[in-house]
């Protein structure tokens, strides 16, 4: 028997501000009509404008089951914040946590563009062939991701969109906003990640955590540190979530 083939999911660009604007409507400060409007204003076609709305449910509106929670508790830590780097936050997190097809792409882009700063397209496209294979959307798909990921604010694309680099990190402060951060990476991994490798996770690399984070996460409610070995320390979800 094949293997599963991973779905590819995450197959449409995605500006930040539609998200924003979702996230709006899904606390309550906003209606479907505002949301719409702004779709229609840039310009979609009505099979867009569906697929986008879809994307829009899934990271804000009407989430999957398993992370209803999660999004819910993420609505309300950034409703009402207008600074952009929060307003990323929940963008990236709840787009991690949901595709994980996302959140490779971002892992790729943060290990490889990690020592010098930048990285290519083609590199990204070469390495997700080799995790979910050859289709015909693939190139498509991952371009998708790249151009949201820099509108989001993470990367710049230079040289036709060939050259990715890396834009200065967002520092992130609050530390349920860290938690939560923390929580979405986790979320994608979808394993127990070492204490000390929290801070430079290539999956979250538009983002820099400047809490101890140690403590903070033996406090959040929804984490928990295990000790494996006398030196090390891992972050993992706890069990009941």
């Amino acid at each position: 028997m094949n293997p599963t083939v991973p779905q590819i999911g995450f197959d449409r660009f995605i500006q930040l501000d539609w998200v924003t604007a979702a996230l709006k409507v899904r606390a309550d400060m906003a209606s479907l009509d505002e949301l719409n409007a702004l779709l229609d204003a840039a310009g979609l076609g009505k099979e867009a404008k569906v697929k986008t709305r879809t994307k829009l449910n899934a990271l804000a509106l009407e989430p999957r089951a398993d992370l209803v929670d999660f999004v819910a508790r993420g609505v309300q830590l950034f409703k009402g914040t207008d600074d952009p780097a929060e307003l990323a936050a929940f963008a990236w997190g709840a787009a991690i946590a949901t595709y994980p097809f996302f959140g490779q792409v971002a892992e790729f882009i943060g290990r490889l563009s990690s020592i010098q700063g930048d990285c290519t397209s083609s590199e990204i496209y070469r390495r997700m062939i080799e995790v979910y294979g050859d289709r015909q959307s693939m190139k498509r798909s991952v371009q998708y991701v790249i151009q949201t990921q820099a509108n989001w604010g993470a990367i710049e694309r230079l040289q036709k969109g060939t050259r990715l680099v890396r834009l200065p990190t967002k520092s992130i402060t609050k530390d349920k906003v860290i938690a939560w951060l923390v929580e979405a990476a986790l979320r994608y991994q979808g394993r127990a990640v070492s204490l000390a490798a929290l801070q430079s996770l290539p999956v979250i690399y538009p983002f820099v955590l400047t809490q101890p984070l140690g403590y903070l996460m033996a406090n959040s409610p929804m984490l928990e540190v295990r000790s494996e070995g006398p030196s090390n320390q891992l972050v993992a979800l706890r069990a009941s979530i």
